[in-house]
């Protein structure tokens, strides 16, 4: 779903048609949002379908090998419109591009151009040469920012009554098994004032779920202000009109202390889900990760967050087959999950990223045996999941809704707070004789459930 926000310059003539691929994580949605802003107020054309554009813009993701698979496929499935003349050219940026730089064009020259994560401000510069068969520059990387680069003016993917702000980006944490710094950078906090600014504008748009994202959530400010800052740029953004749900995403968990806890607790707005991803839980293990946290720190953020915030929702991600990890280690991390029972839980196996120091690391483990640990956690998941959805039946929840079921009446595919968009579960809810649209906050008892999804009838009609 594709529509514009207000945008604060004139339109250019039309230029040419493009089509567009969004790969990845929220954060580079936040960056293929923008490229599609500058390249709707330049004068390009977007379209739906890539045969007959002019060019493709790929935004890559490059974080693990499933993920890089994924952006390659892509491209190769680009290129091969391309020589067959369905299309005249394929740009490729994001992470991917950051990462491989002339490697992807080694590969892969029938690409047109590179556009690094830094430069995509100037994604209609590229375009522009395309399009005038200018090809003797065909890379475009610019060095990490001392600021973030500015989010406002975005042509915008998601369905209009959600969004993603990013409120920093890069990450200082250089954990062992992570190439984000490689590819993002330090961490630099985006200023209060121009995080308000991009809230106001997607709630003119008619944004009512603010989804906060960034590498690492609780270290906002630490490089502009000198210490955290999230629990004031939280309480401003309470006071944006128009934003009724703030939902907060990658929240990691070195910076969580009471006076920011008690803020979430006692929101109206702030919802009580947390995405706090912990990795691991044994000590050597993150040791060996360089997480910076034990596990008695870990559990004891984890007591305060429970025992302060009613109704929390937790959602975090593991990896299993680290190296080095040993089967009493791994049953250390099972028998942590059935204990804390996270209603939302993501495990990746692990992934030896090129030119990050867990490669080096001895005692690599087979992928039957990562795997094996992935699937004994995620068994021991579904029963948490599916215990704690037989406990939602006859309970009244909001849900918001994000869009019709296709040949249905009145029937509609939402979220509870305790769902993040894509990565959590829906709640299916029939409206009954309740006049319902996209957008609206509802009422719902939950009257059954679907594996891992809700089924709730709305009391009323919607907000």
């Amino acid at each position: 779903m594709l529509h514009e926000i207000p945008l604060s310059t004139e339109i250019s003539p039309p230029k040419g048609t493009y089509a567009f691929v969004s790969l990845g994580c929220p954060k580079n949605l936040v960056d293929s949002e923008r490229m599609l802003g500058l390249l709707q107020v330049d004068g390009y054309q977007l379209v739906t379908e890539p045969d007959g554009a002019d060019f493709v813009v790929v935004n890559t993701c490059g974080f693990i090998e499933q993920a890089r698979d994924e952006s390659f496929a892509t491209i190769d499935e680009m290129l091969g419109l391309k020589a067959t003349g369905k299309i005249r050219g394929v740009i490729v940026s994001g992470c991917l591009a950051e990462r491989q730089k002339q490697e992807l064009l080694d590969q892969r020259p029938e690409i047109d151009a590179l556009v690094g994560v830094f430069a995509r401000e100037e994604i209609t510069r590229v375009a522009d040469r395309l399009i005038g068969h200018l090809d003797e520059q065909r890379t475009v990387f610019r060095p990490a920012p001392i600021r973030p680069l500015p989010d406002g003016d975005r042509f915008r993917i998601t369905p209009r009554h959600y969004a993603y702000l990013k409120v920093s980006e890069g990450c200082d944490r250089l954990c062992t098994f992570c190439a984000i710094p490689k590819m993002r950078g330090k961490h630099v906090t985006k200023p209060m004032d121009q995080v308000i600014r991009e809230a106001e504008q997607l709630a003119a748009d008619g944004v009512r779920e603010l989804i906060i994202v960034a590498q690492d959530t609780t270290y906002y400010g630490m490089d502009l202000y000198g210490e955290p800052r999230l629990l004031p740029l939280l309480e401003q953004l309470e006071q944006v009109d128009g934003i009724d749900w703030i939902r907060l995403m990658y929240f990691y968990p070195r910076y969580i202390d009471q006076p920011l806890v008690e803020t979430i607790a006692r929101s109206q707005k702030i919802l009580p889900y947390l995405d706090m991803p912990l990795q691991h839980i044994n000590d050597t293990m993150l040791r060996r990760m360089a997480r910076r946290v034990t596990r008695q720190q870990t559990e004891q953020t984890l007591e305060l967050l429970w025992g302060s915030i009613p109704d929390l929702t937790m959602r975090t991600t593991l990896i299993t087959g680290f190296p080095g990890e040993t089967e009493d280690q791994f049953e250390e991390l099972l028998e942590f999950v059935q204990q804390q029972r996270f209603q939302r839980l993501g495990v990746f196996t692990y992934s030896p990223e090129p030119g990050t120091p867990a490669v080096n690391l001895p005692d690599a483990l087979p992928d039957s045996v990562k795997q094996q640990r992935r699937e004994r956690l995620m068994t021991a998941q579904q029963q948490i999941v599916f215990q704690w959805n037989g406990h939602q039946l006859g309970r009244q929840r909001p849900v918001i809704l994000d869009a019709p079921v296709a040949g249905e009446h009145n029937v509609w595919i939402g979220r509870s707070p305790s769902d993040a968009p894509d990565v959590d579960a829906l709640v299916y809810v029939t409206g009954g004789r309740c006049s319902l649209q996209v957008g609206d906050i509802v009422s719902c008892e939950i009257v059954a459930t679907k594996d891992y999804d809700l089924i709730g009838v709305a009391l009323g009609e919607g907000e």
